[in-house]
């Protein structure tokens, strides 16, 4: 399968929601993090002086479980050498799934970029703050949009908007009459709006310095106002050189801002944005030709059908998508059939149509399933996030899922 990045952190954001949840008791919970390329060997001894020191732990209940984890982590990573480039992330504990009820989980992840710290962190909760840091994202841009009477600032990272602040001026009107009074006025107006874009500016540094990941910066707005902004240095001077473009927009209020994204989105495009928009629209303007519809499905079944046929060339999938497969198998004569049900959604039993033998059900998360299905079949899997009005269209829509055909059907 050849899966873009946007899979790999949304495998590891459903993973991260997944671990958030774990509750153990006292400090029985263990979270490893290993370095790109670590000698395994050197992990290993680490572990067993671990379970040297836990042998001495009061409780008995915390003390069998940080050994039984320790051992749990050191029978997964025996079958490592060195860690991948990456590094990797283990979590392994009891669980507490109910009253009186816990559950033994043990994970360990490939990380999907590097990692050049070690740690050892034993708690009641996983300690997944490295991971939630390796999710955050790297594409991020700062956006002004403004006009004498309003402003807005905001953060567009990768796919989302962040409307930050919103502002209204008091700069009064042009005054009709003549004379002193008039030219007083004019110097009270330019004073009011040279303290109105010092303040805007003065926020803008705030929030923009403050983003590590900053590329560029994008200003828009109706009217000469926000050239003349930039032109007369009103941004903090380690932000003047990031700014990428000066766009027109009607509005200089929040909804300014998402004008602004449109036109960033149509005009720069290696931004995640603007490669989502293009994917969405492409794939809609496919299906609803009626000269090209017929090398696109969507529906879930529809979907999923096409990818067990191995007929299906890449296929979109939305990170909004929450629901269930149920695979229903035949022990007999191995006959399959599908349902889609809600995560909580309950799958009635179901008889082989063939053989009358009751059949077996397994439940998969759809997603993972459409992942693996694509994995086997060489298909090409994208996510498409719910962050852009595309987006939330194509899960409205389209349910979340759609797929191009390696030919018609």
């Amino acid at each position: 399968m050849v899966m873009n990045d946007d899979y790999r952190r949304y495998e590891l954001k459903r993973l991260l929601e997944e671990l958030g949840k774990y509750q153990g008791y006292g400090t029985n919970l263990i979270s490893l993090y290993i370095p790109g390329n670590a000698d395994i060997g050197d992990i290993l001894n680490q572990l067993r002086q671990e379970y040297s020191v836990a042998q001495n732990i009061k409780s008995k209940q915390v003390r069998k479980g940080v050994m039984s984890a320790i051992e749990s982590i050191i029978g997964r990573l025996k079958y490592y050498k060195r860690a991948p480039p990456n590094g990797l992330a283990v979590f392994s504990g009891e669980v507490i799934v109910g009253p009186n009820k816990t559950d033994f989980v043990t994970y360990v992840i490939e990380l999907p970029e590097p990692l050049n710290f070690s740690i050892y962190h034993c708690d009641s909760k996983f300690y997944i703050e490295p991971l939630k840091e390796l999710l955050r994202e790297k594409e991020v841009y700062g956006l002004i949009t403004l006009d004498r009477k309003e402003a807005a600032i905001g953060v567009l990272r990768g796919r989302r908007l962040d409307v930050i602040a919103t502002f209204e001026s008091r700069v009064p009107g042009k005054h009709r009459q003549g004379g002193q009074s008039s030219r007083r006025f004019e110097r009270l107006i330019e004073q009011a709006a040279h303290e109105f874009f010092k303040k805007v500016a003065d926020e803008a540094a705030k929030v923009f310095l403050n983003e590590p990941e900053l590329k560029g910066i994008f200003i828009g707005g109706p009217g000469p106002t926000k050239e003349y902004f930039v032109k007369q240095g009103y941004l903090h001077p380690n932000l003047k050189d990031k700014v990428l473009g000066v766009l027109d927009t009607g509005y200089a209020d929040d909804y300014g801002l998402r004008e602004l994204v449109e036109k960033i989105s149509e005009t720069v495009e290696e931004l995640k944005i603007s490669r989502e928009k293009k994917t969405v629209n492409e794939f809609i303007a496919t299906a609803l030709k009626p000269s090209t519809a017929s090398k696109v499905v969507y529906g879930y079944k529809q979907v999923l059908e096409a990818l067990r046929n191995g007929i299906v060339g890449k296929v979109l999938v939305s990170e909004g998508l929450r629901k269930d497969v149920i695979i229903h198998r035949c022990p007999s004569c191995g006959y399959e059939e599908l349902e889609i049900k809600e995560v909580d959604e309950s799958a009635d039993q179901k008889s082989c149509p063939t053989c009358g033998v009751p059949m077996e059900q397994r439940r998969e998360d759809l997603v993972q399933y459409v992942g693996k299905l694509a994995e086997e079949t060489g298909a090409e899997m994208v996510m498409i996030s719910t962050d852009s009005d595309e987006g939330v269209m194509f899960l409205r829509t389209f349910g979340g899922l759609g797929a191009y055909l390696r030919y018609s059907y």
